[in-house]
């Protein structure tokens, strides 16, 4: 397995390439490199570039806010694949005032995208390339975020960041939800797990319990 990371669109987020590369089935033929894409940001320009020649499985949204949804549309004509995301914010994807985008104008044009074709929901095991990827109910930067455990890999979305968390301002978010989410599920997960957040550096879940300053542990 393969992670990559590209930092796309105004508000920077991390748009997250998991990819496995196969021999070929035949003799004479090419190895196929799969791949799923997580949270394609806006501006997908570079990640369209380096997937050229890839089959892309699935799109995998940790929410829905617009910077984190916004090359749902042309990644999902250029590679073909479906979507997936919690049911809590299945039609955030389709209202541009519920992902956030008819609120910064400034930052973009209003955004919406068809619908996803599958919900996650907590608990679930998406089979992906080979792997296992548990879907984990996140809420607190919003109602539907989740966050995904691939292995020793966490895919944490808005809800845990490196020294620091999601924010609660916005619409749906809920404070109280966010750090249960965060000491009652991420923080019991072993501490050599990677993190690989929304936005900025990764981490560790060792690292987040025993330096964060707003978790308290």
């Amino acid at each position: 397995m393969k992670i990559e990371t590209f930092t796309l669109g105004p508000l920077q987020t991390n748009a997250y390439l998991i990819s496995v590369t196969e021999s070929a089935s035949s003799e004479g033929g090419q190895p196929v490199e799969r791949a799923i894409v997580i949270d394609p940001g806006m501006n997908p320009r570079k990640l369209l570039e380096r997937l050229e020649g890839v089959k892309v499985e699935a799109i995998l949204l940790t929410h829905a806010h617009f910077d984190h949804m916004g090359g749902v549309d042309e990644l999902r004509k250029a590679a073909g694949c479906p979507v997936y995301i919690h049911d809590l914010e299945a039609d955030w994807l389709t209202d541009p005032r519920k992902n956030g985008s008819m609120r910064w104008q400034d930052v973009t044009p209003p955004l919406s995208t068809d619908p996803a074709e599958y919900a996650l929901a907590e608990g679930q095991t998406l089979k992906l390339l080979g792997l296992n990827f548990r879907v984990m109910h996140t809420p607190g930067h919003s109602p539907g975020s989740i966050s995904l455990l691939c292995g020793n890999h966490l895919f944490s979305g808005d809800v845990l960041f490196k020294m620091s968390v999601g924010r609660t301002d916005l619409p749906g978010g809920r404070e109280r939800d966010l750090y249960d989410s965060i000491r009652l599920k991420l923080y019991k997960l072993n501490p050599d797990v990677i993190v690989y957040p929304g936005h900025g550096g990764r981490t560790t879940i060792g690292f987040e319990m025993a330096n964060n300053p707003y978790t308290g542990a």
